[in-house]
C-alpha cells in the first residue's frame, strides 16, 4: 500500500522503518520539508515527501505530530481526497506539557474527534497507546504467548479493517475498540495507555476505563511524566 506519514519524530520513524520493511511503498513529512528528511528517509526506506505529496500519493495516512501541530497543516489538506483514503492519528493531547489548552477539548471533545474536525476528514485512533520503544523492539508474529495487543477506534468499519490488519501484520494483536466515540478509552493514562497489556488484559483495561476521569488521567500521566525529566 502507498502510506503517508507526517512527522519524522521517533513514532513516525518508527512506523515508516516497520511498514517499509514489510513492503509497503512508504512516504515520510515534516514542516520543515522534504530537504530535511534525505538521510532519515534513506536509513527507512522511505521517500521524503512534501506533506501535500505525503497525502495525494497516499492511501493511507499517518498524522505522528502534536495535537496543536494539527492546525498547522496546509488549508484544505484533505479537501479533495478520496472518501476511500484512511488517516491515522496516533497522536496524545498533552496541555500542560506541549499543546496548550484546546478549548473544544477541555470542553470534553475527544482529541480525535477533534483532530478529525480540524482536518474535514474521518480519522482513525491507534498507536496512540504504546511507546515507541515497544513499537520498535515487540512486534512478534501471532500467535506468539504475550503478544502486545494494540486498540483501533473509528467510525468508518472499513477504515477500521484496515488498520485492524496493519497493526497485526506490525506484530501485535489487534483489538478492535469500535467507534471513535470509544477512543477515550486508550486516551493518556486511561488503563490501557502504554502497558504493553496482551489482548485479553487490554480488553479488561479498555472496559474499565472511567469515562467522568479523562481529564484526571491525562493531569495523572503529565504528572509522571514531569517527574521523569
Amino acid at each position: 500500500m502507498r502510506i503517508g506519514i507526517i512527522g519524522a519524530g521517533s513514532m513516525g520513524s518508527t512506523l515508516a522503518h516497520h511498514l517499509a520493511k514489510l513492503g509497503h511503498h512508504v512516504s515520510i513529512a515534516n514542516s520543515r520539508g522534504p530537504e530535511s528528511l534525505t538521510t532519515l528517509a534513506a536509513g527507512i526506506g522511505a521517500a521524503p515527501v512534501s506533506i501535500v505529496d505525503a497525502v495525494q500519493t497516499a492511501e493511507i495516512v499517518i498524522l505522528a505530530i502534536p495535537t496543536k501541530a494539527v492546525a498547522d497543516l496546509p488549508q484544505g489538506l484533505f479537501a479533495n481526497v478520496p472518501s476511500s483514503l484512511v488517516v491515522i492519528d496516533i497522536g496524545n493531547y498533552h496541555p500542560e506539557l506541549r499543546d496548550g489548552r484546546i478549548d473544544a477539548i477541555e470542553r470534553g471533545m475527544l482529541d480525535s474527534q477533534w483532530v478529525a474536525q480540524r482536518i474535514g476528514h474521518p480519522v482513525i485512533k491507534a498507536f496512540n497507546n504504546i511507546f515507541a520503544k515497544s513499537l520498535l523492539e515487540r512486534g512478534v508474529p501471532k500467535g506468539v504467548p504475550g503478544r502486545i495487543a494494540l486498540p483501533v477506534a473509528g467510525d468508518s468499519p472499513d477504515a477500521r479493517a484496515t488498520v485492524l490488519r496493519l497493526v497485526d501484520d506490525l506484530g501485535f494483536d489487534p483489538v478492535d475498540d469500535g467507534n471513535l466515540d470509544n477512543s477515550w478509552r486508550q486516551q493518556t493514562g486511561t488503563p490501557a495507555y502504554c502497558h504493553d497489556l496482551d489482548a485479553a488484559a487490554l480488553q479488561r483495561a479498555l472496559a474499565g476505563a472511567d469515562q467522568n476521569r479523562i481529564a484526571e488521567y491525562r493531569a495523572e500521566q503529565e504528572a509522571r511524566i514531569r517527574q521523569s525529566l
